[in-house]
């Protein structure tokens, strides 16, 4: 309270609930603090579901004053890291994977907007048939798919968010810059509570996502039982492209 210092706390995200307290009152009075949760996911494997964080993401996200990012790669966690410091008016919540995560190639100005909250990671030529949205672990799946998407004869875009907070606070235009309105057919990917994407993708979109607890297992193998697979994600996406 006294902001002589910048405390962090670290942790895995399932553990966030024996501090819900806490971070809600960093929230709820403004204190500038990192919160660095990590094991995001299923993915955290054979510890089970109850290890295993499904609505966490979603109820940070939808805290007051809280900001949340879940990076894609080192550079998104640079950036989000960055963004934290330099906030003053409340905590911020850092969203790790367990897994080793594929470094995105990006342009400087697709660099400069991952500050921004979202970004366009991939794109087609001339306006998309498609959206993929997707965040952190989920990244490196929404480009693959649209490598296949792309292959079949469709104009897909990659869109990542790594802070839905961040990118609502844009201005119209940037937003409608990454998600036009005139692209409907929208699929979000995450490794997370499923119906939170609803307000990006629409009630007539697709989202892979997470609609129960997860189970113990390894992690790939849960990735291809809850449909985190591109087989999945190109099905969804075709099925929107009818």
């Amino acid at each position: 309270l006294y902001g002589g210092f910048l405390p962090y706390t670290a942790t895995f995200l399932m553990f966030v609930e024996y501090a819900r307290n806490a971070v809600r009152m960093a929230a709820l009075m403004k204190v500038r603090s990192i919160y660095v949760y990590t094991h995001d996911a299923i993915g955290l494997g054979e510890d089970g579901p109850t290890h295993q964080p499904v609505e966490q993401l979603a109820s940070l996200r939808v805290t007051p004053n809280m900001s949340t990012w879940r990076p894609a790669d080192q550079v998104e966690t640079a950036v989000a890291w960055k963004y934290a410091i330099e906030r003053k008016d409340g905590p911020t919540a850092l969203i790790l994977s367990r897994q080793n995560l594929a470094q995105q190639a990006r342009t400087t100005q697709q660099l400069a907007d991952v500050a921004k909250g979202a970004y366009v990671l991939k794109d087609s030529d001339g306006q998309p048939d498609l959206i993929l949205i997707a965040t952190g672990s989920e990244v490196e799946l929404a480009v693959a798919a649209s490598d296949v998407l792309s292959a079949q004869g469709h104009k897909v875009r990659v869109v990542s968010i790594p802070s839905t907070d961040a990118f609502d606070k844009q201005d119209a235009a940037y937003r409608e810059a990454v998600l036009p309105k005139a692209v409907s057919a929208r699929v979000a990917i995450e490794a997370g509570i499923a119906d939170y994407w609803y307000k990006y993708v629409g009630l007539n979109g697709a989202i892979v996502g997470m609609t129960s607890f997860g189970e113990s297992a390894p992690a790939e193998k849960l990735f291809e039982v809850f449909g985190f697979t591109v087989d999945n994600v190109v099905a969804k996406a075709s099925a929107l492209l009818k």
